[in-house]
């Protein structure tokens, strides 16, 4: 089999790491089309070729958790023998949405650290290889990984918020894919009378329509809490016309309502993102 071969046998793999490492299937899917135009470049004999993609992948999505720039700057510097975890991985069904959003809150050497550990059962000596520390270091940075990640109370709320603010930046954003990935397969939205006579509808059932409705719209909305529920809000000079009120389980979104009745938009507070001070 030769280099063209086995790298597609191993694509699916890479993307999905790279997909639990950025979040992100579109750029994890750049990140290994990158990874095969170095595996073409390089001139180096490679002992085993899915821990050196695995390794070049790994540290490609580094970089762009570093710097989240398009193309990432500067070569990807190997070790001459990376232990082969490959033989031993299966590729993990794709995290939820509410460890994505936690996973956000990681330094980028703790993100890869954990994903890879706790995602994919990497040992450390190969984490410390893709991240050019030592075995004890990387545990060090897995295991604060997921003390952060685990935070009791804090994790649900946060998750809640994260939620609810990724799903309306990629409704502005026009990214379906994302709308998608954040809807629970049976999610739905509907209105109430007072938001029915400012012209929203009545109801949306299911997850591609609601993705749809929402695909490139509510660019006007903002954050806001609707008591201490996390939310959104088109507003008109300056007050509140219509509450987006979230329900969220699971770390997706399991419906949206549309209120406009006057006791409702009376407890709506701005927010800057995140949880309310105090």
């Amino acid at each position: 089999m030769d280099h063209n071969d086995m790298f597609e046998a191993e694509r699916p793999r890479l993307v999905g790491i790279a997909s639990r490492v950025l979040s992100d299937h579109t750029e994890a899917q750049d990140v290994v089309q990158q990874a095969w135009l170095r595996l073409n470049a390089t001139d180096t004999e490679i002992d085993s070729l899915p821990a050196w993609l695995t390794t070049v992948t790994t540290r490609l999505c580094l970089d762009r958790l570093r710097s989240r720039t398009p193309i990432p700057v500067g070569d990807v510097g190997l070790k001459a023998t990376v232990n082969d975890p490959a033989d031993d991985v299966a590729l993990a069904e794709t995290v939820g949405l509410a460890l994505h959003v936690v996973l956000d809150r990681l330094s980028p050497r703790e993100r890869v650290a954990f994903v890879l550990h706790d995602s994919f059962g990497f040992g450390f000596p190969t984490i410390a290889a893709v991240l050019d520390t030592t075995a004890a270091a990387a545990r060090k940075l897995a295991s604060r990984a997921r003390a952060k990640v685990t935070q009791p109370h804090l994790q649900d709320r946060l998750a809640d918020w994260e939620v609810v603010d990724a799903f309306m930046a990629a409704a502005k954003n026009g990214d379906f894919d994302r709308l998608l990935r954040l809807l629970a397969p049976d999610a739905d939205a509907a209105a109430d009378d007072a938001a029915l006579l400012v012209g929203t509808p009545r109801q949306i059932e299911g997850r591609d329509e609601v993705a749809t409705f929402f695909n490139g719209s509510a660019r006007a909305a903002l954050p806001v809490f609707v008591g201490d529920r996390p939310g959104a809000a088109w507003f008109h000079l300056g007050a509140a016309k219509v509450v987006f009120d979230f329900t969220i389980d699971g770390g997706l979104v399991q419906a949206i309502t549309f209120r406009a009745a006057p006791a409702v938009l009376t407890r709506v507070v701005r927010r800057d993102g995140g949880l309310p001070r105090g």
